[in-house]
């Protein structure tokens, strides 16, 4: 199963929902995949985060989707690209995963099975979630777009997601935009649309 981004959206949600923001990380003005010929500039005012947070939340997000999901998920060739947060609310994560379509139409299918898991781990947590798809076109690169908005326990909105995914490279590219005010979107979202893709 294609597990590109999944764990990181799930804890983020999760830990959204339970914990208080924590400061992580030293500054890293760019960051470059050369797997995938990609450049992003990290924002200003944004610290990277280390590799010990993302290791916890990949597990953490595994015991999620493993109370939901009966079969095997495998994150051992998941690499994580950029990773960068203003806090636990406002964050980007990016990864990769190398994938290979057997057949005409696989990937989409495989990214409506794992939109519909996200939403089910989201309910068998008790957390409130609203969902919608759509294209986003960024630096010429067409991208699957799987906004969802999350609820808190008293139904109050306490963030938004959104979940970019493509294939490049032969690699499942994926990238994560959490926040919970428009000021950090815009400058969340500025930062994936200008970055780079090498031709």
């Amino acid at each position: 199963m294609k597990t590109n981004l999944l764990f990181f959206v799930l804890l983020c949600a999760l830990g959204a929902c339970n914990s208080q923001a924590k400061k992580e990380g030293t500054k890293l003005e760019s960051y470059t995949s050369t797997e995938i010929g990609w450049t992003i500039e990290i924002p200003a005012g944004y610290k990277l985060i280390s590799q010990a947070k993302i290791e916890a939340s990949d597990k953490k997000g595994k015991e999620a989707v493993d109370k939901v999901y009966e079969g095997e998920v495998n994150t051992d060739s998941l690499k994580h690209l950029a990773s960068f947060q203003k806090n636990q609310l406002n964050l980007f994560d990016s990864t990769i995963e190398p994938y290979v379509e057997k057949q005409p139409g696989d990937y989409e299918a495989n990214n409506k099975l794992i939109k519909q898991l996200i939403f089910d781990t989201y309910h068998k947590q008790g957390i409130k979630a609203d969902t919608l798809s759509s294209k986003e076109n960024i630096q010429g690169q067409q991208f699957n777009a799987f906004h969802i908005k999350v609820y808190g326990p008293n139904g109050t909105e306490i963030m938004n997601q959104i979940m970019f995914s493509k294939i490049i490279k032969g690699y499942d590219f994926g990238v994560n935009i959490s926040y919970n005010n428009e000021a950090d979107k815009k400058i969340l979202l500025d930062s994936f649309k200008q970055s780079k893709f090498a031709k």
